[in-house]
């Protein structure tokens, strides 16, 4: 016997504008990515995105960003942390460079990789 399976009817959650433009300003505001604010709030980073298109006031510089003002302390701030990290990947990629150099280098035992 075959019982028939009535597919049942998927309802989209509703969420009302106050909560979209509290997420929106939360996000712009916290300096976390979309996925972290979204998981916070149990949506999709790509809800949050798209209601920052609708929602969010556009950016005086024109750039369409719609981020939020920050002083002039924060920005000196993220400057000396993306200075730091700078300075790390750099150091990392020289590691890098100088390990390929040694590998890539050719034995130096007198019988060079020859069997007796």
């Amino acid at each position: 016997m075959n019982a028939s399976v009535i597919p049942s009817k998927k309802t989209r959650k509703q969420f009302e504008k106050a909560f979209k433009q509290h997420a929106v300003e939360l996000w712009l505001n916290s300096g976390k990515t979309a996925t972290v604010v979204a998981a916070e709030l149990g949506i999709h980073a790509q809800r949050l995105s798209a209601w920052r298109t609708r929602l969010a006031p556009p950016s005086p510089r024109g750039d369409g960003g719609g981020g939020a003002k920050r002083s002039p302390e924060q920005l000196e701030v993220e400057n000396s942390e993306l200075r730091r990290e700078n300075d790390y990947l750099r150091q990392q990629r020289d590691i890098l460079k100088k390990t390929l150099g040694i590998l890539s280098e050719p034995p130096s035992s007198g019988f060079n990789g020859l069997k007796p």
